[in-house]
C-alpha cells in the first residue's frame, strides 16, 4: 500500500493548532493501528489510544483483555460509515463540520449516545431545541420521529425522543402529509399522550380519521380513497354533512392494522352521533357498545392540554409551543 501523506505538513503550519493537526490524521491508515468495520462493511481507520482516551465505551472495548484488545479491527453493527466518520471527527477534534440535517441527526445522536460522548449529545439537543423555537415552517419532526422509533430504544428518559414527541403532538395531524409519519411512529405518539396531561393539537375524531387513512394508504389507494369519502374532516361533520355508506375494500385488513392504534384513541372525546353515524358503519373498529363502555362523553374533544395553531395555510391559532424541526443547523461544538 502506498504511504498516505498529510496534506498539511509544512514546518510553518504544523503545531500551531492541535485541532487542525489531529484533524489531518482522521481515517488515515498511516497513523492508525485499528480498523473500524461499520454495518455497511466500509472501514474507518483510527487510533486505539485516541478512541480510548475520548470514550469510556471504546476504552472498555479496546482494553478489556479480550480478543478486541489484540486484534487490529473491531466491528460496529449499529453504526454506518458516514456516521462513524462524523463521530471520528468529533473524537479527534472536539467538533464536527457536517451540517446536522433530517437525514443524519438521529444516527449521529444514537452513535454519540452509545459512545457516551456527552458534550456532542448535549450539542445536538441544544441545536434541536433552538431550531424548534425559531423555525416553525420547515417541519421535519414527523420524519425524525419515524426514524427515531425504528432506531432508538423507546425510553421515557430519551431527551431527543421526548422533544420529537412534543413537536409532533403539538402539530395538527391533518397538516402532516401521509408518508411523513410512519404507523409505528404514530402508535408511539398516541401511546405517549394517551390519557396524559401533555400538549396536543388534534381533536380525537381527527386522530381516528388520520389513523384510519394512514393505515389504508399503506394497504391500497382504492381503500384510501373510499375512506377519504367516508371520513370527512371535523368541520364538515359540524355542518351536518350526510355521509353515504360505501363498501370498503380490504376492510378486514384495515381493521387488523388499525387495532394497534385504536387502543390509544379515547373515544369518549368523540361525540356519540359521530361514532354511531360515521365510525361504526365502517366496521373497522370495535362496536359502539365498547365505545360506550368508556363511561360518558368527555366535554373536551382533544386529549391532554389542547393546543391551537396559527399557520396561515391551516387557520389555527397559536397558544403555546411551536412545533418544528430543521433542515440544516450549525454543527460545530466545542469540546468540554
Amino acid at each position: 500500500m502506498e504511504r498516505a501523506k498529510l496534506e498539511y505538513n509544512s514546518e510553518e503550519n504544523r503545531g500551531k493548532s492541535l485541532k487542525q493537526d489531529l484533524g489531518l490524521i482522521i481515517n488515515n491508515p498511516r497513523y492508525s493501528d485499528i480498523k473500524i468495520i461499520c454495518n455497511d462493511k466500509k472501514e474507518i481507520y483510527s487510533s486505539r489510544a485516541i478512541l480510548a482516551a475520548r470514550s469510556e465505551v471504546f476504552d472498555g472495548l479496546l482494553y478489556n483483555g479480550m480478543k478486541e484488545s489484540y486484534e487490529n479491527q473491531i466491528y460496529l453493527p449499529t453504526v454506518n460509515s458516514t456516521t462513524m466518520k462524523i463521530i471520528s471527527e468529533y473524537i479527534y477534534t472536539g467538533s464536527i463540520k457536517e451540517p446536522l440535517t433530517k437525514d443524519n441527526i438521529v444516527e449521529i445522536f444514537n452513535a454519540a449516545d452509545y459512545f457516551q460522548l456527552l458534550p456532542l449529545v448535549d450539542f445536538i439537543i441544544e441545536t434541536v431545541k433552538d431550531e424548534l423555537k425559531v423555525n416553525y415552517r420547515n417541519n421535519y419532526s414527523p420524519e425524525l420521529l419515524s426514524k427515531a422509533v425504528d432506531t432508538m430504544i423507546l425510553s421515557e428518559d430519551n431527551i431527543l425522543l421526548n422533544m420529537l414527541i412534543k413537536a409532533v403532538s403539538t402539530t395538527p395531524l391533518n397538516t402532516i402529509e401521509f408518508g411523513r409519519l410512519s404507523i409505528k411512529a404514530l402508535q408511539y405518539l398516541l401511546s405517549c399522550t394517551h390519557k396524559k396531561q401533555k400538549p396536543f393539537a388534534t381533536p380525537e375524531y381527527e386522530v381516528f380519521r388520520y389513523s384510519a387513512l394512514l393505515v389504508s394508504k399503506e394497504i391500497s389507494n382504492n381503500t384510501y380513497k373510499t375512506l377519504m369519502e367516508l371520513l370527512p374532516i371535523l368541520k364538515e361533520l359540524e355542518k351536518s354533512i350526510k355521509v353515504n355508506n360505501k363498501w370498503i375494500t380490504n376492510r378486514q385488513k384495515v381493521a387488523k392494522e388499525l387495532a394497534a392504534l385504536v387502543k390509544f384513541i379515547d373515544f369518549r372525546r368523540i361525540k356519540e352521533q359521530i361514532i354511531t353515524d360515521i365510525i361504526e358503519p365502517l366496521e373497522i373498529t370495535p362496536t359502539v357498545s365498547i365505545y360506550r363502555s368508556y363511561n360518558s362523553y368527555c366535554n373536551n374533544d382533544t386529549r391532554g392540554i389542547p393546543q391551537l395553531y396559527n399557520f396561515k395555510k391551516y387557520s389555527y391559532e397559536i397558544r403555546s409551543w411551536s412545533a418544528c424541526i430543521f433542515v440544516n443547523a450549525s454543527s460545530e461544538s466545542s469540546d468540554q
